[in-house]
């Protein structure tokens, strides 16, 4: 009979989290995570395999934070009102620890809280009408833009470093040739007296109204090999 194991994969998780929330991902090894948790590197090795193993425990922390708790009535919510729920609470856990973005984009994900997630959504793009093809576009479309913003809002040509102020912004933009980037300047005045939970929710109604404006079947002509 197996040993009982030392620490649960949430105690890891939430360990390596701390780690490079507070140091950065290149601060994360077996031997600092091992040193976290108060046991030997080699113990580590017990429960994660290597380099990928450690990024693949970040990945899992952050997106298991994705998933918000089931409202009462939110399966008898508009459609829309639960993609919204799902991909605000996704995002809300992605840019709260931004060394970890670059590996959501670039990794395979298959985690138990990662699939869960992924479901709901889809379950809720589902009840539009879309099926095959288009929920996938659709699916892929919504994560996409929680991703994509989270990343534009980090590092994007509006982003500020940790050490500015918002202020920043336009400090950069007015130093930018006005008759070559006048609607970049323009923007960064707004961005200045703007909040990102504003223009995140903002962007996400721009999303959702096409998807309502292209109700399901609205593809069937063009996914059909046969047509013209």
């Amino acid at each position: 009979m197996p040993a009982p194991r030392k620490f649960s994969r949430e105690q890891l998780r939430t360990a390596a989290l701390a780690l490079v929330d507070t140091h950065g991902l290149a601060a994360l090894t077996m031997r600092s995570l091992a040193a976290a948790l108060g046991t030997g590197a080699m113990t580590i090795y017990n429960y994660v395999d290597g380099r990928e193993g450690l990024e693949g425990l970040l990945v899992e922390a952050v997106l298991a934070d994705a998933l918000p708790a089931t409202e009462p009535g939110a399966e008898a919510d508009e459609w829309q009102a639960e993609v919204r729920r799902l991909a605000e609470a996704n995002w809300r856990a992605v840019r709260a620890h931004p060394d970890v973005i670059p590996l959501i984009l670039t990794r395979r994900i298959t985690d138990e809280a990662t699939l869960v997630h992924g479901e709901a959504l889809l379950r809720a793009l589902a009840r539009s009408g879309r099926r095959g093809a288009e929920l996938l576009y659709a699916f892929r479309t919504v994560t996409g833009f929680v991703t994509g913003f989270a990343q534009a809002e980090l590092a994007g040509p509006l982003s500020i470093a940790p050490d500015e102020d918002v202020r920043a912004i336009t400090d950069r933009a007015r130093a930018l040739p006005a008759d070559r980037f006048p609607y970049l300047i323009e923007i960064a005045g707004a961005a200045a007296e703007s909040s990102p939970s504003d223009e995140f929710r903002a962007g996400l109604d721009l999303l959702l109204a096409g998807l309502e404006q292209r109700p399901a079947g609205s593809n069937a002509r063009r996914l059909d090999p046969g047509a013209a």
